[in-house]
């Protein structure tokens, strides 16, 4: 692939009130707002602005990151990369197959709210997840089996997120600095997605994926799978590995990897937030690595869309 551009939809944790501003009144993002309206009983738009709101909620957040991503994508119309390598953080990667052409926009955000209600059934109280920078895993691993908790994502050789309870999860943390981790910290999540507490969920999400019967890929689009880095290149197996990342840690620095490998020599994060461009911008040098918050206008992102496939 040649000319690629690397697009990556963000996961929960970045929910924010102006995070649809950039799009807001896009006449072509309008069906993606209305179909979000629909499953979260008010505008998105206005929700987010609501300081009362539960922007973090598990539900709200799923649906309102799909909703961010699909608004993004329907909004650039012609500014779309001709050729583009797609990959989706946590329940982003949900988001990379509506913009791969896998499914219709107002179908990632049925099966967005479904995967919340599955993981929310399976998921056991007090849990969550936590982030550690500066350990790499052989350190890492003797912590997290002396208090039950476990990798949840793979950010880079020295960055993880974990999951587990609460008090584990404290401990964890605790136990990591005092090895030298640099930055630990617990996040605003209340289910410990991508770890085997959420095991029960899989089967669930699995049957939703195929009842939703999805779409060929687009032809120059490469859609990644979040828990390896893989291509998919068949649907049933990529339906199976989506709904099996629920429950199974998600390797996003395979992801950033496979991006570079299939020829992507600059990145664009759809948000809400810039974290996976910071991430990407280890690999993306050059200030490649850009997120659409970055941009002040529609028409300045689409212009500087252009300019990299040009």
């Amino acid at each position: 692939m040649t000319g690629v551009i690397a697009i990556l939809c963000s996961g929960q944790g970045g929910q924010h009130a102006g995070m649809f501003d950039l799009v807001a009144e896009c006449t072509a993002a309008q069906p993606v707002f209305a179909a979000a309206s629909e499953h979260l009983g008010t505008d998105p738009r206005r929700l987010v602005q609501d300081p009362g709101a539960a922007l973090f909620e598990d539900r709200i957040g799923q649906i309102l990151c799909c909703t961010q991503a699909l608004a993004l994508w329907a909004a650039l119309e012609e500014a779309r990369p001709a050729r583009a390598v797609i990959a989706g953080y946590s329940v982003g990667e949900l988001a990379a197959w509506g913009c791969a052409g896998a499914f219709a926009a107002e179908t990632i955000l049925q099966l967005a709210t479904r995967r919340a209600e599955v993981m929310d059934e399976a998921a056991p109280k007090n849990c969550g997840l936590a982030g550690i920078v500066g350990l790499r895993r052989p350190v890492l691993e003797p912590i997290l089996a002396r208090h039950a908790t476990s990798i949840a994502i793979i950010n880079d050789v020295d960055s993880f997120v974990v999951g587990g309870h609460v008090e584990a999860l404290a401990a964890t943390c605790r136990d990591a600095a005092a090895r030298g981790a640099i930055r630990t910290v617990m996040l605003r999540v209340s289910v410990p997605s991508h770890t085997l507490l959420l095991a029960q969920a899989i089967p669930v999400f699995r049957a939703a994926l195929h009842d939703a019967t999805p779409h060929a890929l687009a032809p120059r689009y490469r859609l990644l799978s979040g828990i390896d880095g893989d291509s998919v290149f068949d649907l049933e197996t990529g339906c199976d590995k989506l709904a099996r990342q629920i429950a199974t840690p998600i390797n996003w620095a395979a992801c950033l990897t496979a991006c570079r490998t299939a020829g992507a020599e600059t990145a664009l994060e759809f948000g809400p937030g810039a974290a996976l461009s910071h991430m990407a911008a280890r690999v993306f040098r050059e200030a490649r690595a850009r997120s659409a918050q970055d941009f002040r206008t529609l028409p300045g992102l689409q212009a500087w869309l252009v300019r990299t496939r040009d």
